[in-house]
């Protein structure tokens, strides 16, 4: 009962947190979230739809997030996700991920749809690009913060964009949209105190390191519409 207080314990941050001069999306953390359901084809009564996920990329460094779209849960379409990010970020040295059911194998009893990293397929596209993939510990969630983190704030952002004017139904085009959005949204934040002192105006954000640009997302396009026009014209409802 009269015990001190005790203070967390709390281990060293990796290396390939902390290099200095490390370009953009060097080093990277990976995590999968979803799925939503969206409308894939119209007919006269109603509508087919399936799934999509989302993979989540965030520099370990600049804590830069980038966002891209899974139509499954397969080595190939995770593939085809990692050839599109590496073709906008460049090449990674390094991908950081949890062991959950989404990168790891032995799940096929359990009929889990999952991308396993081991696989010859993804493994072998790893080896080509001269990529080291490594896992955190077993059942230690707390290990992928840097991730989970940003996940939620993401998912916060879009539980709040489809509000706006009720369940219209999501289309593809609509989903990859606001994951854009999202995405601009959370590299717009500070990455550190806000000063005020006026001889230092500019906020440092992820944003600035990506396009050295200190303008934010403020402006938005604006259009007049009403309920019949969300029904029709998706951009206008995004």
């Amino acid at each position: 009962m009269r015990r001190q207080c005790e203070s967390q314990k709390m281990s060293d941050l990796p290396e390939d947190h902390l290099i200095p001069g490390q370009p953009p999306f060097t080093s990277v953390g990976v995590d999968i979230f979803g799925p939503w359901d969206v409308i894939t084809r119209k007919t006269r009564g109603s509508s087919a739809n399936s799934k999509r996920w989302a993979a989540l990329f965030t520099c370990l460094v600049t804590r830069a997030v980038h966002k891209e779209v899974l139509k499954e849960m397969s080595s190939s379409s995770f593939i085809n996700a990692l050839r599109r990010f590496t073709a906008i970020r460049g090449k990674v040295k390094l991908f950081r991920s949890d062991r959950g059911t989404n990168f790891v194998g032995a799940i096929d009893p359990l009929r889990i749809d999952a991308i396993c990293v081991e696989d010859t397929p993804v493994k072998q596209y790893l080896y080509n690009e001269g990529t080291v993939w490594k896992f955190n510990s077993p059942h230690a969630s707390h290990m992928g913060g840097v991730w989970e983190r940003l996940i939620g704030v993401t998912r916060r952002i879009l539980d709040s964009m489809p509000l706006d004017h009720g369940e219209v139904g999501l289309t593809h085009e609509v989903l990859v949209t606001f994951l854009a959005e999202t995405s601009a949204i959370i590299n717009s934040r500070p990455l550190s105190g806000v000063s005020s002192d006026p001889d230092s105006p500019f906020i440092l954000t992820p944003n600035m390191l990506l396009t050295q640009k200190t303008d934010s997302m403020h402006e938005r396009i604006s259009c007049e519409t009403d309920s019949k026009d969300l029904l029709r014209v998706q951009w206008k409802r995004a």
